[in-house]
């Protein structure tokens, strides 16, 4: 099997009355962010939907056609537009890397994408402390019931 290489799906998930050119730079900034820190865009899904699914962030059939879709391709990033909650985080994580792949997929959502960018660019050991700061109290709330399997 082919390692995957720095390559992303793009998930979005609009409103209905949303027009598809703002859709288009929303997903085309994402784009460039994540070339950023080196990740090209292989594929961009849009869902339209009047609210986030609380479970996955987008419905059961398009979560289905981006599994697959990474899954075939071996794509290593999934990186969603908005933010997600920790509950979202998890059972995506779940979602993408149930199949026992020799990789894991990666999922980030657009806040956490940008703080990686700030620490990738980080010059001073002050600088860096501060964004890996703010990148652990960003991803505080995601480690909630990480270590389950250590209780007794």
């Amino acid at each position: 099997m082919e390692l995957p290489k720095n390559l992303a799906v793009l998930v979005s998930v609009v409103s209905p009355n949303t027009h598809s050119e703002e859709t288009r730079e929303h997903l085309d900034e994402l784009a460039f962010l994540a070339e950023t820190i080196g990740i090209k865009t292989s594929e961009k899904f849009v869902q339209k939907l009047r609210t986030p699914d609380v479970r996955s962030f987008v419905g059961q059939g398009k979560l289905q056609e981006i599994k697959n879709y990474i899954s075939n391709n071996n794509i290593r990033y999934a990186i969603f537009d908005d933010d997600l909650s920790p509950s979202q985080l998890r059972n995506l994580e779940k979602e993408f890397n149930s199949s026992g792949k020799e990789f894991s997929v990666r999922i980030y959502d657009r806040s956490l994408l940008i703080l990686d960018i700030f620490l990738m660019r980080a010059q001073t050991a002050q600088s860096r402390v501060q964004v890996e700061l703010a990148m652990n109290q960003y991803l505080l709330p995601r480690l909630t019931r990480m270590w389950t399997h250590l209780e007794r």
